[in-house]
């Protein structure tokens, strides 16, 4: 019978002593005592809920694809909201969806530690179609302007905007239970687009998929993802706002989303940077508001898959992404096998996600195979079990967020370009 390791000190002293009379290899790390804490989930659960995580991502986007920035500043009608149709689940030429896996592929490829300039010469190097931030740093880098600065707001008018939060799921689904990992993706692939808000919306969603997979109550998931963004950011400050207008109104969402339209929608205080240039005033892409129609959705829904895409969508502006996201982070925490059978019973393995060399099963495969890395990364381990299972055993941390940016008030840039080699690496060239 497989020996646990135990954690007190004293049992942890039995064990390695019975382990060296029998013979059993000692194990560097592994030793549990009461100065760490460690979250332990098999590998059978964090398949299941990964893949729960990627179905979710599908499903929000598809059913709300039909009304992505037809209702701006305004509540999608409930006889608007389009009727959900299981095949809807495949959604293979989405940028919500496809966009993260050139982050993925570039980390099955070169590792974490990948440069922040290789990840950017992936990212130019990619033939999709993008809009707003992804774009602008996309063609930044094709104009040999090195991340960070691809990012910056000095070369990109899109700093702030969506872009980073919508594919941010990817860091989280590797993530279990590990926090920082996610933080420090954000910082590597989240500053290819955005800076300030921009990367914190992604950070954020990260954070509260690295939590779902413990954890199933919607509000602890959030305030998970609320300690990975610098809490003096408007992002942390929308959330806050989030939390406390549901505690106020816990069954009243539209009184919630008047209070964000109020605040985030139409004072420009909040919109100091995002769509400043845009004539079109309802229009808003902006980080934030699209962030706190995520939380609306996940505090309302109640655990609820169909509610929390629902509200998130009847929330309005980017209302495929936002639903996407948290449609991924509810499923996430509920997992594949409790999913209801409308959102998985069409969903079709075979077909290549846009520009990508993934189809589902590769997708998980992937996934997999870097949440492994990371948590052997991450200071864990993973045990063997007796009947031939296995288990992440993960150190509990603190996340750790980065110093606060300011789209309005940035840093100066760093003044990174790529070398004449670097650029001969990326295949489309911008003037």
């Amino acid at each position: 019978m497989r020996l646990r390791v135990l954690s007190s000190l004293c049992l942890s002293v039995a064990t390695l002593l019975f382990s060296m009379t029998f013979g059993f290899p000692e194990v560097s790390h592994a030793t549990e005592n009461t100065a760490q804490k460690y979250r332990r989930i098999s590998l059978d659960e964090y398949r299941d809920k990964m893949a729960a995580g990627w179905i979710g991502q599908m499903v929000g986007v598809g059913w709300g694809d039909p009304t992505e920035f037809r209702f701006n500043g305004r509540i999608i009608p409930q006889n608007k909201v389009p009727r959900w149709k299981p095949e809807l689940v495949n959604q293979f030429s989405q940028d919500d969806i496809y966009v993260e896996m050139t982050f993925l592929a570039t980390l099955e490829r070169y590792g974490f530690d990948v440069s922040i300039r290789q990840a950017g010469i992936d990212f130019g190097n990619s033939r999709y179609n993008l809009w707003h931030a992804n774009k602008a740093g996309r063609d930044n880098i094709r104009k040999g302007i090195a991340p960070p600065d691809s990012g910056h707001p000095k070369f990109n008018s899109h700093a702030d905007d969506i872009d980073y939060q919508i594919e941010a799921d990817y860091a989280g689904l590797i993530s279990p239970g590990m926090p920082n990992l996610g933080i420090e993706l954000g910082e590597k692939f989240g500053r290819l687009m955005n800076y300030g808000d921009g990367v914190y919306g992604g950070q954020f969603i990260s954070g509260m998929y690295a939590e779902a997979f413990f954890e199933t109550d919607p509000r602890k998931i959030v305030e998970a993802g609320l300690k990975c963004i610098p809490a003096e950011s408007q992002y942390a400050e929308a959330i806050r706002d989030v939390l406390a207008w549901h505690t106020k109104n816990p069954d009243d969402w539209q009184a919630t989303w008047k209070k964000i339209n109020d605040k985030y929608q139409l004072n420009p205080a909040y919109r100091r940077f995002s769509c400043t240039k845009l004539k079109e005033k309802p229009f808003n892409i902006d980080a934030k508001i699209n962030g706190a129609y995520i939380v609306t959705g996940l505090l309302y829904g109640i655990s609820d898959l169909d509610k929390t895409i629902v509200i998130s969508m009847r929330c309005g502006q980017d209302s495929d992404c936002n639903p996407s996201n948290a449609g991924g982070v509810l499923a996430t925490s509920i997992g594949r096998k409790k999913l209801p059978t409308r959102f998985t019973s069409a969903l079709n393995p075979e077909p290549k996600f846009s520009h990508t060399s993934y189809n589902f099963p590769g997708l998980l495969e992937v996934c997999e195979k870097l949440a492994r890395k990371a948590v052997i990364r991450g200071g864990g381990r993973i045990e063997h079990e007796s009947d031939g299972g296995e288990t992440f055993v993960i150190p509990l941390e603190e996340p750790r967020p980065g110093k606060l940016k300011q789209c309005w008030n940035p840093s100066p840039p760093t003044g990174s370009v790529y070398s004449s080699t670097e650029r001969a690496k990326i295949e489309i060239v911008e003037k």
